[in-house]
């Protein structure tokens, strides 16, 4: 591949699995995280991340960078311009600092919360993004190139644990919609990847207590051990694979300004999780019928076929209108 990536938020889940697997593609894979070693009881650190990567023939630079700190955040650009003569490819935004926030929170409605869950949801998981991308944008707009990628969720079109990150995650949509319109003519790719149930670290700790609800995209509760089940979720490493191939994309600028599922760009080029497994899409009917049907009733969905989904338009209106 050859290329300069930056995976913010890469010591676990999502973001590592991109990082390890643009780094197995032969990316120079930038870093960063709080976490720089591994500690006692701790869910992943910099150091865990850069040595999978070298395990697997990459090149990784990791950073230590709290990205609620804008100094700390132009620093991090500021490294990467001086080490890669002002080279940035790709940029992946996925740091993301809300999960113990809702976890903590999961069983109140926003006007019990304390106010500073805001913060704690969106001035990473939206602020950081905008500001990673302006200094991004500032070293691929010269070169005529590059690609941005915000990881955000279906909790940008429907109601999703709680309504800050409802709200977050609907602003950093419309953040790649409007970034795309002024990168497209300098040839710069700028989307929205939605990932479907990932099996991360910290999920498949909290579902060590079976009775852990949270509240889904109609508002009622519903347990994570039935959405994140091994039949409906994915691996970390699942939407890497998927970055992997859109960073190689001919055609990827046709993307720009867009929602993109990762399992619905996955089933288009026959990528496949790291298990074999082909990933449902949340299009696919047969996706929500895994969700509703009890064990016993769950072959009854090899018998819908996989291209039955929800048309794109209805996605589109879903993002639209609320």
């Amino acid at each position: 591949m050859g290329k300069v990536a930056l995976v913010t938020g890469a010591t676990r889940g999502v973001g590592k699995g991109i990082a390890l697997q643009l780094g197995q593609a032969g990316a120079t894979v930038y870093i960063t995280g709080r976490t720089v070693k591994s500690q006692q009881g701790g869910l992943g650190s910099l150091q865990e991340t850069c040595d999978e990567i070298k395990r697997r023939g990459g090149k990784c630079v990791p950073i230590k960078c709290d990205h609620e700190k804008d100094e700390e955040i132009a620093s991090l650009f500021q490294q990467i311009a001086r080490e890669t003569n002002n080279r940035l490819d790709i940029l992946v935004n996925n740091a993301f600092k809300g999960v113990g926030s809702i976890f903590s929170n999961c069983d109140m409605p926003f006007w019990e919360m304390k106010p500073e869950v805001w913060d704690d949801i969106n001035n990473v998981g939206l602020r950081n993004h905008y500001i990673c991308s302006v200094y991004a944008a500032r070293m691929m707009v010269p070169a005529k190139q590059g690609l941005i990628i915000n990881i955000s969720s279906i909790g940008g079109m429907r109601y999703l644990f709680n309504v800050p990150y409802g709200v977050g995650k609907a602003a950093v949509d419309r953040m790649s919609v409007d970034s795309g319109i002024e990168l497209r003519p300098h040839n710069i790719t700028c989307l929205s990847l939605y990932p479907g149930a990932v099996r991360t670290e910290l999920i498949m700790d909290q579902m060590k207590s079976k009775d852990v609800k949270v509240r889904g995209t109609c508002g009622t509760e519903i347990k994570l051990s039935d959405f994140f089940s091994v039949r409906n979720s994915e691996s970390p490493e699942f939407t890497g694979k998927v970055i992997v191939a859109m960073a190689q994309d001919p055609k990827i600028m046709n993307y720009t300004s867009k929602v993109v599922l990762v399992a619905d760009y996955a089933q288009c080029r026959g990528i496949r999780d790291i298990d074999n497994k082909e990933v449902a899409s949340m299009r696919q009917v047969s996706f929500y019928a895994s969700l509703i049907l009890p064990e016993r009733a769950q072959f009854l969905t090899r018998f819908i076929p996989n291209f039955v989904k929800v048309p794109n338009f209805v996605l589109t209106a879903m993002n639209t209108k609320f």
